[in-house]
């Protein structure tokens, strides 16, 4: 059980470096789209670079971000039922989800994307616009990687779900 509970604290660990991260990456965001907007509309001058770079950061700020939203409970769900159970059936949800819903899910999307990512990497795809950005095979990079770090995260959740099952029953035999 020791082993477990050091696997969820340096996933957990991980997970809260990437959402430091991923909020810098949020105000170099905003940074980018004031900068742009302002170049657009105040001095007409747009640059097609500047445009792909929002949508590039955005893409990482929600690839690599969803793990951390995992792990601080920010993902939607059904909560007209979920919020009425207690810890217990909580638990039991949390860790059956993970199982037979989020893992699989995830390790879904990482082996389809496998081909899409190996053919960019391949041709070292790029922007098809002028003045667009190079290198856009690592962008999509960027899906495998984030869906490996909500599979971890995903682990852990159910981890913690058991290691709380587990403690329960512990209690109840006392």
């Amino acid at each position: 059980m020791n082993l477990l509970r050091k696997y969820v604290a340096v996933i957990d660990y991980l997970n809260d470096k990437i959402g430091i991260l991923v909020g810098w990456l949020t105000t170099l965001l905003v940074l980018n789209v004031f900068y742009d907007t302002i170049m657009r509309y105040a001095f007409k001058k747009g640059h097609i670079a500047l445009q792909e770079l929002e949508w590039h950061i955005f893409s990482v700020i929600f690839l690599i971000g969803a793990a951390y939203t995992l792990k601080q409970d920010g993902h939607v769900r059904v909560d007209i039922i979920y919020t009425r159970l207690g810890e217990r059936a909580k638990a039991w949800i949390n860790l059956f989800g993970s199982i037979f819903l989020l893992i699989p899910f995830c390790l879904i999307v990482i082996y389809a994307t496998w081909g899409f990512i190996s053919n960019s990497w391949a041709v070292r795809e790029m922007s098809p616009d002028p003045g667009g950005l190079p290198a856009r095979y690592v962008l999509k990079s960027m899906i495998p990687l984030g869906f490996f770090l909500v599979l971890l995260q995903g682990i852990a959740e159910g981890v913690k779900a058991l290691v709380f099952l587990v403690d329960q029953k512990k209690q109840e035999g006392r």
